[in-house]
C-alpha cells in the first residue's frame, strides 16, 4: 500500500489532548514524551493498534489517542491507517531508528541513576517472576542475608515474561529468583528442582486424570510466550519440540503467570508451570495435573555476569551456595 509520506498533521485545537503533559523547547514547539515514543515503537512492531495496546496494558482508545498526539507534536504523519491495515509512512520509517535511540538513551539514564541510588543507599533489588521468594530455599537465603547485613534494604520487584532476564542484564534488578533456562550473560545457581504440571480448565476432559501425558495433549494449543523472552526459554516451557517429533500448536500469548491462568480458564489453551503453582495460585475453574514423563523445572538464583563480583551480589551468591550445600547434606543423612 502506498504511504502518504510526510503529510503534515494539524496542531491540536480540541480537548482530546488535554490529558497529555506538554513540554516546550525554546522555539515554543511541543516535544514528544518518551512514553509516546515507546508506544510508537510497539506499534511499529505489531502493526496493529489492538495488539500493541494489549502488549503495553492499555486500552486501544487511549493508545490511539497517544499516537495521534505524537504525530501532532512531531508535525508529521507516522502511521498510514485504513480499515484493514496499519503501515508506517515514509516519515514513520525515517524517524523509527531515532525514536528507538531516544528511548534507549532514556532507559539507560534511568537504569544508571537507579543503580547509583541503590549503591549509595545500601539497597538490593530482587526480581521475581511469580511466587519464587516464598519457596523454602529463597526464604532461607533472604533470612540469612538479613542476619548478616541487617542494614541492607531489600526490595522485591515483580517481573514478567517480557522483562525477566532483560531486567537483570540492564541492572533494573540486582539478582532474581527465576526459572531457567537463562540466556547468555546471565549466570545461574540452581536451588531446587520440581515436577512440572499442566494447567487445565476444570471442565477439560483430562481434568479427571491424576496424571496427563504429552501424548494426551497432542494437538492441543499451548499458551505462547512473548517474543521478547529468550527462544530457548519459550521452547522449554512449551516442551517444544516434543519427544515424538510432533509439532506444537500455540494459542494466545500470556505476559505472566496470571495471564497463563486466564487463557487456560477460558479454555483457549493449556499451560505448563512448576508444581509449586498448586500452593501459590489456587484458582476456581483451574486444575493442575502432574505432567507424567514431562521435563522437570528448576528454581534458581540468577544474576548478570558483569555484576557477579559486586559486594552485595557476591554475598548473596555465597549464602545461596551454603543453603544448597546444607540442603544436600540434610538429604544425604536423612
Amino acid at each position: 500500500m502506498a504511504s502518504r509520506g510526510n503529510g503534515a498533521v494539524p496542531s491540536p485545537t480540541g480537548p482530546s489532548d488535554t490529558t497529555t503533559t506538554t513540554t516546550t523547547n525554546g522555539n515554543g514547539n511541543t516535544d514528544p514524551s518518551t512514553h509516546q515514543l515507546r508506544l510508537f515503537l510497539a506499534l511499529a512492531e505489531e502493526l496493529h493498534f489492538g495488539r500493541a495496546a494489549a502488549r503495553l496494558f492499555m486500552t486501544q482508545p487511549a493508545f490511539s489517542q497517544q499516537i495521534r498526539s505524537l504525530e501532532r507534536r512531531l508535525r508529521v504523519q507516522l502511521i498510514d491507517r485504513t480499515s484493514r491495515t496499519v503501515e508506517l509512512t515514509a516519515s514513520g520509517h525515517a524517524l523509527l531508528p531515532r525514536a528507538r535511540a531516544v528511548t534507549d538513551a532514556m532507559a539507560e539514564l534511568r537504569r544508571a541513576a537507579d543503580a547509583r541510588s541503590r549503591q549509595m543507599s545500601g539497597r538490593l533489588v530482587i526480581g521475581t517472576l511469580s511466587a519464587e521468594p516464598a519457596m523454602p530455599q529463597a526464604q532461607a537465603i533472604l533470612d540469612e542475608l538479613a542476619k548478616r547485613q541487617p542494614g541492607l534494604s531489600v526490595e522485591t520487584r515483580g517481573l514478567n515474561f517480557f522483562n525477566q532476564y532483560e531486567a537483570l542484564a540492564t541492572g533494573e534488578v540486582d539478582i532474581a529468583f527465576l526459572q531457567p533456562p537463562a540466556p547468555p550473560g546471565i549466570q545461574v545457581l540452581e536451588l531446587a528442582e520440581e515436577p512440572r504440571v499442566v494447567c487445565l480448565a476444570d471442565e477439560d476432559p483430562l481434568a479427571d486424570e491424576d496424571e496427563v501425558t504429552l501424548e494426551q495433549l497432542a494437538g492441543r494449543p499451548v499458551v505462547s510466550m512473548p517474543r521478547e523472552s529468550p527462544q530457548e526459554w519459550r521452547d522449554h516451557w512449551a516442551v517444544d519440540p516434543r519427544p515424538d517429533g510432533s509439532q506444537v500448536r500455540y494459542g494466545p500469548m500470556a505476559a505472566d503467570v496470571e495471564g497463563v491462568l486466564h487463557v487456560v480458564a477460558r479454555r483457549q489453551a493449556v499451560g505448563f508451570l512448576p508444581a509449586s503453582i498448586r500452593a501459590f495460585y489456587p484458582r476456581p475453574g483451574i486444575v493442575y495435573r502432574t505432567l507424567a514423563g514431562g521435563p522437570s523445572c528448576t528454581m534458581a538464583l540468577t544474576w548478570s555476569a558483569k555484576n557477579r563480583d559486586r559486594a552485595d551480589v557476591a554475598l548473596i551468591r555465597k549464602i545461596a551456595r551454603e543453603v544448597v550445600r546444607d540442603a544436600e547434606l540434610r538429604e544425604a543423612v536423612g
